[in-house]
């Protein structure tokens, strides 16, 4: 097995001007990867004892449920807002050029619910910590925050307060 970073695609000034893209839809072609990375993720989430996988709208709903399923949990998805049939929560977030909302459904979440958080990547921490405002609203418990990649340089990892755990790590 190559590493994992041999199959992440890395795509100058995309979606702007400076930034470096970091793409996964070139793992996801292959299916020696896609376990690898999902053994990797598995690994790390297996002695949490969770009682849900959440997945961060898109690239979260790739491992998310491959995750929930390896662990024998519910996968829970949170979308942009306006994007859930159900009655939801909602939390808004700053981004580099505005504000977001984050939405989750009011009963994915019961209190006490041991929750593990997944993304595909980690920057600035902004929708990760909108994430864990959704989690701690419906009464449950952020048990931890794991990405297949984080980027180290942008410091995302500053703005959480829960244990971060992420499989490929960059320094710049």
């Amino acid at each position: 097995m190559q590493k994992l970073t041999s199959y992440i695609r890395n795509v100058p000034d995309f979606p702007k001007p400076g930034i470096q893209f970091k793409d996964i839809t070139t793992l996801m072609k292959s299916p020696d990867a896609v376990r690898h990375a999902t053994e990797k993720l598995t690994a790390l989430a297996q002695p949490l004892a969770v009682d849900k996988v959440i997945g961060i709208e898109s690239r979260g709903f790739f491992f998310g449920p491959l995750l929930a399923d390896q662990l024998s949990v519910g996968f829970v998805p949170i979308r942009k807002a306006g994007k859930l049939p159900a009655p939801t929560v909602e939390v808004s977030y700053t981004l580099e050029y505005g504000t977001d909302q984050l939405a989750m459904h009011r009963d994915a979440i019961n209190p006490g619910d041991r929750v593990l958080i997944h993304d595909d990547l980690l920057a600035t921490g902004g929708t990760a910590q909108a994430a864990c405002q959704l989690v701690e609203k419906l009464g449950g418990e952020v048990v931890q925050l794991l990405f297949l990649i984080e980027l180290n340089f942008l410091n995302g990892r500053r703005q959480l307060v829960y244990p971060v755990q992420s499989v490929v790590c960059y320094d710049q």
